[in-house]
């Protein structure tokens, strides 16, 4: 059902369930997905350019039975990190993954910022653009604090490093449940230090005139991959990946693509030490 009737700018469809909670198999594709937002009222979208195609739900745990546990939907494209990340979630007594299924009515979304064929800051400001008050937190493999910031202007209310996920994404939920925005005690570090450098300096860092998708772009040319390679991987057309590498030259003041790949590398491997 949408929002007072009016047509929302994503459009998806719903995979075959055979119940509300459980672990949720996504494979995924360039369309959109949509999920019963918490109030019952409206679709909630779970991807920007993502699909889940046969997605299921066991409903095998007991804790997703009682009824006041907070639901709990996970975007995550890696299963066996998906089952270890449910499994811990549901060791507290509060929470139940729920997988998809037309009676989900998800209270938190925990949404991985690195998904194939998608961009995830870009996911992250659709859910908040529709459902400003809807909590959603993201698992990153990015240590950098330039994600953390992006992720959190995007509107997310916390920020988990997977490495880390473990330790500490239980409490994590505990604090955004709570209307508290969550960070690592290292990664605040890291946030701090950056306006505290950018302060004191007075030049903000080059890559921030980039846009979260020449940024993403920049990563992958940093990566080695080429123009063919990277629209392939996103989704987009050679043309298109072009463009974005044009405007992040200019952005950077390079003179040509080798310049735009040289600081790309440069910076990856800055951020790898």
């Amino acid at each position: 059902m949408k929002q007072g009737g009016s047509s929302s700018p994503l459009s998806g469809r719903r995979g075959d369930t055979d119940s509300s909670c459980g672990e949720l198999d996504a494979n995924f594709a360039p369309k959109a997905h949509y999920l019963t937002s918490p109030d019952g009222a409206v679709d909630l979208p779970v991807a920007d350019t993502v699909e889940m195609k046969g997605a299921r739900s066991t409903n095998k745990n007991p804790e997703c039975d009682p009824p006041d546990a907070k639901r709990i939907v996970i975007v995550d494209d890696h299963p066996l990190f998906r089952k270890g990340l449910e499994q811990l979630i549901h060791s507290d007594g509060a929470f139940a993954v729920c997988g998809e299924a037309d009676n989900v009515s998800p209270d938190l979304a925990i949404v991985d910022l690195s998904l194939p064929g998608a961009n995830g800051i870009e996911l992250i400001k659709n859910i908040r653009a529709e459902f400003p008050k809807f909590p959603i937190l993201v698992l990153s493999m990015h240590d950098e604090s330039l994600y953390a910031l992006r992720s959190l202007r995007a509107g997310a209310n916390g920020y988990v490093m997977k490495h880390e996920a473990m330790a500490n994404v239980v409490r994590a939920i505990h604090e955004v449940f709570s209307g508290r925005p969550y960070l690592s005690p290292a990664m605040a570090a890291q946030v701090i230090t950056k306006f505290a450098k950018k302060s004191s300096d007075g030049e903000p860092d080059a890559v921030d005139r980039l846009s979260d998708r020449e940024l993403e772009i920049l990563e992958l040319i940093g990566k080695g991959d080429d123009v063919h390679q990277i629209a392939k991987l996103l989704h987009l057309s050679p043309k298109t990946v072009e463009t974005h590498r044009a405007h992040i030259k200019e952005k950077l003041q390079l003179k040509n693509a080798r310049e735009v790949a040289r600081f790309a590398v440069q910076w990856v491997d800055a951020r790898e030490v």
